[in-house]
């Protein structure tokens, strides 16, 4: 957003404020600067996927590992550093480069917050995964040959798939 617009906080919590400009009501974060998420395909071949259960929808989803910029110590974290550290946090999986995707708003009419897609190279597996405390985090590396049949069948176990997926590996031209 820009700086020439008046933005008035209307309620403040831990995680959210509740914003306004211009009559328009939305939320943002005041704890972190961005949102990154992660297209990360193994040596083998694999994509890279995490599972949790997201209270707001109320359901079990699959998605891209992904997370805050700058919620830790530094507010000014870089968008590659802050990729890495969640890749790790939530898959156990680290990358010698990250090559950006794309980027923009993660739900325009909701929210100011800007989210960047990078594709992952050179990974290496450093841990486990399953996010930080409080965090049920899943991973799942699934072979892109079985991706198309594989989702179809969480879906119809009732797990939701996030949207962002299909973007990044339509960027990365491994559209399913």
């Amino acid at each position: 957003m820009t700086d020439s617009v008046k933005i008035e906080t209307l309620h403040s919590t831990r995680f959210l404020d509740l914003a306004q400009t211009e009559g328009w009501v939305f939320v943002r974060r005041p704890n972190a600067s961005a949102v990154v998420c992660i297209l990360a395909v193994t040596p083998e071949d694999s994509i890279v996927l995490v599972e949790q259960f997201r209270k707001p929808v109320g359901m079990r989803l699959i998605e891209l590992p992904a997370g805050l910029v700058g919620d830790g110590d530094d507010a000014n974290e870089h968008l590659e550093l802050a990729a890495d550290r969640e890749l790790v946090e939530e898959s156990g999986w680290s990358a010698k480069r990250y090559e950006k995707l794309w980027e923009g708003p993660s739900s325009a009419g909701l929210t100011d917050e800007i989210i960047t897609c990078f594709r992952a190279f050179e990974l290496s597996k450093v841990g486990d995964g399953g996010g930080v405390e409080g965090e049920d985090i899943l991973v799942h590396e699934v072979p892109l040959t079985q991706l198309r049949q594989w989702i179809a069948a969480k879906l119809e176990d009732g797990i939701g798939v996030d949207p962002k997926i299909y973007s990044a590996l339509w960027s990365a031209g491994l559209a399913l």
